[in-house]
């Protein structure tokens, strides 16, 4: 079944013409007969057309060849209405959100504009005068906003991959909700051109995808440095690594679950997996991080939301929905003063988080506290609003990246969703992550009944090269920024065959070993690492290797070879032999 990025593709490249995948999403969304889920569709013939056309060019240099994909209704799209969920907001725009217009210059197709929580002000999902869309797992429970018709229409497997929005959790909470990946990038590596505005200095757009390898291919594709947008940023471009080893995970030493039974034994069960998995575990103060996260809604920046809607919310208040009109006109209480105020406390509080990350790498949190049904929050509407962003709010106002994965199977019946959140720029570490937790989760994707991509087979069509590096350039060490900074990806931890001597060069800054090729046996298997690099990264490391230092085959004790570093023979005469210590981290723990 083509529901994936993946699986589409694969059947593009087999020869599936993209206007019969257009056809046969369209079918789809017809079948799934939910009124609240798309708030505008393209006339399909003109979707069909464009695919015909995009397959007589063909699919050279377009890694997203024939994908249909949807936006939700706050992102524009030319020539289809955008709304944000509120009829008398409504413009058409010329131009396409700059996010799109990336996503279709890679040769995938927008589909049609999708449900959200009016102005992207709330986590349920239900605050649209269009209607609830149906969640893909149970028709009883809340699909999760603000971004619930990307959501839920990923879910449900109507489309491979969505654009939502992320602010306070919008790319996040729905994901859990509807049991698949959200990835919400570092703030600024998607531009916000072409987007209605929350809160305009936390936006981001986000991807909703079955799994993380759809998620993170449609991320790369998308991403890009913008002038035009003032928050945009210039972040490499992505690439999916592997967790570096000693990754330690950071839990929060208080959860709050409001009574959800199911919820906190499987985010205990999904702990102890990651333990079980070699992964070190630590818990740390979640107080400050929980402080942090009320300001999005109780501060003054739920002025910015304000700021947003002010020319309908001052000339026609009665055209918002009632509870989103009552939150944004709270932003009426604050002043300048009290907005600076709020400035200080932040940045206290963000000096004390600082701290907190000495202690770990990633911070490990439930998506969601609970699951709500749609009576329930229609009954309780802002209050349970609130408690769904417990674990979600914090992460823009502190500059995180984050993503929400499928981790496991509840008691219940339903999937529990994990979210790994990590420092601007990590989105391909915390990807890498969040795939391996998938690919072990036994939890299927959305209501596909599809298993997720193992990991093996979430390496990018692209060529890359695999580099091994014994010394500096070791995970943790001085000189692995050089590598990082070419999107380096880690691949795993290696031994050499037993064939190797190895030395201390003198004289080196920062200090720096030498691999020496010996005779067969004559040496010893000494530990390294694998990193991967793409054919142009690779030609800019070794551009860049000082002599006696070099790059030659390597042969490794699991029975294959890669490129890595060798040293010049002359160059080991006045070296310290170090073989028997058998790796670079042996000699610098020896001091």
């Amino acid at each position: 079944m083509t529901l994936t990025l993946a699986a589409t593709l694969a059947a593009h490249r087999a020869g599936k013409a993209p206007a019969q995948t257009i056809r046969e999403t369209y079918a789809r969304i017809a079948a799934h007969a939910d009124p609240a889920l798309f708030l505008a569709l393209r006339p399909e013939g003109e979707a069909v057309a464009e695919a015909e056309r995009l397959a007589q060019a063909g699919p050279q240099g377009k890694p997203l060849y024939g994908v249909p994909f949807a936006v939700k209704d706050n992102i524009d799209v030319a020539g289809l209405p955008t709304t944000a969920a509120c009829p008398a907001f409504a413009y058409t725009p010329q131009r396409s959100a700059f996010v799109v217009e990336r996503l279709v210059a890679a040769g995938a197709i927008p589909i049609g504009k999708t449900n959200l929580d009016q102005f992207a002000t709330g986590l349920v999902g239900v605050r649209s005068p269009y209607g609830i869309p149906r969640n893909a797992l149970n028709a009883d429970l809340i699909p999760g906003g603000s971004s619930s018709g990307s959501a839920a229409a990923v879910g449900a497997g109507l489309v491979p991959f969505a654009l939502g929005t992320d602010t306070a959790g919008s790319g996040r909470v729905p994901a859990a909700m509807n049991g698949i990946v959200g990835l919400k990038p570092s703030l600024g590596a998607l531009s916000a051109s072409g987007l209605v505005p929350a809160c305009r200095t936390l936006d981001t757009i986000s991807i909703f995808a079955l799994d993380v390898a759809d998620a993170f291919a449609a991320f790369a594709v998308a991403q890009g440095y913008d002038a035009a947008d003032a928050y945009s940023r210039k972040f490499p471009v992505p690439a999916l690594s592997a967790p570096p080893p000693g990754v330690r995970i950071g839990v929060p030493d208080r959860l709050e679950f409001f009574g959800d039974a199911e919820a906190e034994a499987a985010f205990a069960r999904d702990v102890a997996a990651l333990r079980a998995s070699g992964f070190e575990v630590v818990g740390f103060e979640f107080a400050p991080f929980a402080e942090i996260a009320q300001f999005l809604y109780e501060g003054p920046w739920v002025a910015e939301r304000y700021a947003a809607a002010k020319p309908l919310i001052e000339t026609d208040p009665q055209a918002l929905h009632p509870v989103t009109r009552a939150i944004i006109e709270g932003a009426r209480k604050f002043d300048a003063v009290s907005t600076f105020e709020a400035f200080y406390k932040l940045a206290a509080l963000k000096r004390t988080t600082q701290a907190a990350w000495r202690d770990f790498d990633v911070i490990l949190v439930p998506t969601l506290p609970r699951l709500y049904s749609v009576e329930e929050v229609l009954a309780d509407p802002v209050r349970l609003n609130s408690r769904l962003g417990t674990y979600t709010n914090f992460v823009n106002l502190l500059d995180l990246a984050a993503i929400a994965v499928p981790a496991g199977m509840r008691g219940d019946g339903l999937p529990s969703s994990l979210t790994f959140i990590a420092p601007a720029g990590a989105d391909g570490m915390l990807a890498g992550l969040a795939a391996g937790v998938q690919a072990r989760s036994g939890a299927p994707m959305g209501a596909t009944g599809l298993m997720p991509t193992p990991v093996s087979q979430m390496e990018a069509a692209s060529e890359r090269i695999d580099l091994v590096v014994v010394g500096a350039h070791l995970t943790g060490l001085p000189l692995n920024r050089e590598l990082t900074e070419l999107n380096a990806r880690f691949v795993r931890e290696v031994e050499t065959t037993p064939d190797y001597r190895f030395y201390a060069l003198p004289g080196t800054k920062p200090a720096k070993p030498g691999l020496l090729r010996v005779g067969d046996g004559e040496g010893a298997a000494i530990k390294a690492e694998i990193w991967s690099l793409d054919a142009a990264g690779f030609g800019a490391f070794v551009a860049k290797i000082p002599p006696p230092l070099g790059v030659g085959t390597l042969r490794l004790a699991d029975g294959g070879q890669a490129k890595g570093f060798l040293v010049e023979a002359q160059a080991t005469k006045d070296a310290e032999d170090i073989t028997a210590l058998g790796g670079w981290r042996a000699y610098l723990a020896r001091g």
